[in-house]
């Protein structure tokens, strides 16, 4: 179970790191990434966050070149949270395929 100060730097961790992908997806055409899900870990040191792409055709690639650049999103983060947090949590991006699955389960439904 989540506290409530886990939930807090969840939520600030998914708002910046969706206001730092939708910068960089404006140079990429036809693509759109969002940060459905920002999991922290009861230290605070790591933080899982779940990555929704669109198209999701593009996701394994675009997911395993943010991983590649970590280093720079982490930074960026830093520079938008560096008076509310006092260590940046290290960053572990993963697909979220929900949306996939929702689809999946309503085809078959029908």
């Amino acid at each position: 179970m989540e506290t409530t100060r886990q939930n807090k730097i969840a939520r600030l961790l998914q708002k910046e790191l969706g206001d730092i992908f939708l910068l960089q997806t404006k140079a990429m055409p036809g693509t759109l990434i969002s940060v459905s899900v920002v999991r922290i870990s009861p230290d605070l040191s790591i933080a899982k966050v779940y990555l929704s792409v669109f198209p999701s055709e593009k996701s394994e690639e675009l997911v395993k070149n943010i991983n590649d650049n970590m280093k720079s999103i982490r930074f960026e983060l830093g520079k938008r949270v560096r008076y509310q947090l006092r260590i940046i949590p290290e960053l572990k991006f993963f697909v979220d395929d929900s949306l996939d699955y929702i689809d999946k389960i309503d085809s078959l439904l029908k």
